[in-house]
């Protein structure tokens, strides 16, 4: 719970420190690489907005998909972390670049990808109340 505390204590920081007291629809993006536990996050989102005294009238908490880019042969591909065994989605979950040491580009086999989408959280979308 500590994990998804900070990461939403993070959202409720950004809000509070740009002006936004009320908003009225907040899109949250959640790598799903990283393995946030979405009740616990949202549950802390919520606790923390309310501490702050901070309004958000529709929260939409969305996962986003693992996708990979090869720098040798530039084949991009997906990734599912239910194709993965627990110990491996644990060590991606607290650093998502040891991927690089449990999977290669399916196209050539390199290990030189980047990860272009899937990991930590961000803030989709603030439509200010």
């Amino acid at each position: 719970m500590v994990h998804e505390w900070a990461l939403a204590e993070s959202i409720v920081l950004f809000l509070e420190n740009n002006g936004f007291r009320k908003v009225k629809s907040l899109k949250i993006g959640l790598g799903i690489l990283q393995s946030i536990d979405k009740e616990i996050f949202s549950f802390s989102l919520q606790e923390l907005l309310r501490e702050k005294g901070l309004s958000v009238e529709k929260l939409e908490i969305v996962d986003e998909g693992a996708e990979l880019a090869c720098h040798t042969c530039g084949f991009r591909w997906s990734l599912s972390p239910e194709s993965m065994d627990e110990a491996i989605r644990e060590s991606i979950h607290f650093v998502p670049e040891s991927i690089h040491a449990f999977t290669k580009c399916p196209r050539c086999g390199s290990r030189d990808f980047s990860i272009t989408q899937g990991r930590g959280v961000r803030i989709v979308e603030v439509l200010p109340g």
